[in-house]
């Protein structure tokens, strides 16, 4: 089945659509050795080279994949760091044929939902800030917070980058230096969520993500654990973006286990008894 150029590229994360539109414009990708055209179609028997590069054939295929991660704090959501710092991409499956692409990223001291997909194009979409996907944020805050602070939260306060504000504010209880809120904005920008508050006199001293557009994190999901995500939870993101949802692929990895559940006991051969009859097999741990 064939696809367009542009939307296979956008979709393994090369660009987006618009990007990869410019650059074959531009001449700079071939198909089978021939400049390609807008409108192209291309399938997997097809090479496809950007800028003299082979394109990988799987990256033709379609695929939808996509990780719910509970990221905690100390770790940076690059592939590598040039500090040595643990980074998102250590504790996340390993895939054949496909790579994990972030959407979005929560800074080092940030902790809580964090989603991954191989869907390129997908995650492209949900971090344009002209789709207005919300992040609710658990917050929880040092001083003392008047009405006169929320009430500027929420018409907007400006930033050294621009104005920002928060679509929602909920106070969600505490006293003292325990005091938490719950917040609701549709950007993204690098430690929007502490500016704002430092903004209005107010220091963070913890901040989790606890959900991004239709995505929760879920209920006693503890750091550092991954699950991918079902079929509805990801046909509700490609609904958010106004994407067709590719069909699912058969899993490439395993359900993981729960945090201090014992692995699976190895079945070793059967031995044959003395009158020759199999002995039971022995040492099988179910899961709790």
């Amino acid at each position: 089945m064939s696809e367009k150029l542009q939307k296979v590229l956008a979709r393994a994360g090369l660009g987006s659509r618009r990007q990869i539109e410019h650059w074959i414009e531009e001449g700079r990708i071939t198909i089978n050795g021939d400049p390609a055209t807008l409108g192209a179609r291309v399938t997997p028997d097809q090479t496809i080279r950007v800028d003299g590069r082979n394109i990988p054939t799987h990256v033709l295929k379609s695929q939808q994949r996509i990780l719910i991660y509970h990221k905690p704090e100390g770790e940076v959501c690059t592939r590598s760091d040039p500090q040595g710092r643990p980074t998102v991409f250590e504790k996340l499956p390993k895939l054949r044929g496909a790579r994990w692409i972030t959407i979005g990223r929560l800074d080092f001291n940030t902790s809580g939902l964090l989603l991954f997909t191989t869907d390129g194009e997908l995650a492209n979409r949900l971090m344009h800030p002209s789709h207005e996907i919300e992040r609710e944020y658990a917050v929880r805050v040092l001083g003392k917070v008047n009405d006169e602070m929320l009430a500027r939260l929420k018409k907007g306060v400006m930033l050294e980058d621009g104005p920002a504000h928060f679509d929602a504010i909920v106070d969600a209880g505490g006293s003292g230096a325990n005091h938490w809120y719950h917040v609701v904005l549709k950007e993204g920008r690098n430690r929007e969520v502490r500016r704002l508050w430092e903004a209005v006199g107010i220091k963070v001293s913890r901040l989790i993500r606890v959900r991004f557009g239709s995505v929760q994190l879920p209920p006693h999901f503890h750091a550092r654990r991954t699950i991918e995500a079902d079929e509805a939870t990801a046909a509700s993101l490609y609904e958010l973006v106004g994407l067709k949802q590719p069909p699912p692929l058969k899993k490439s990895f395993p359900e993981p286990r729960r945090p201090g559940a014992k692995p699976r006991a190895r079945r070793g051969p059967e031995k044959k008894s003395r009158t020759g009859s199999s002995a039971r097999r022995r040492g099988t741990l179910r899961r709790p």
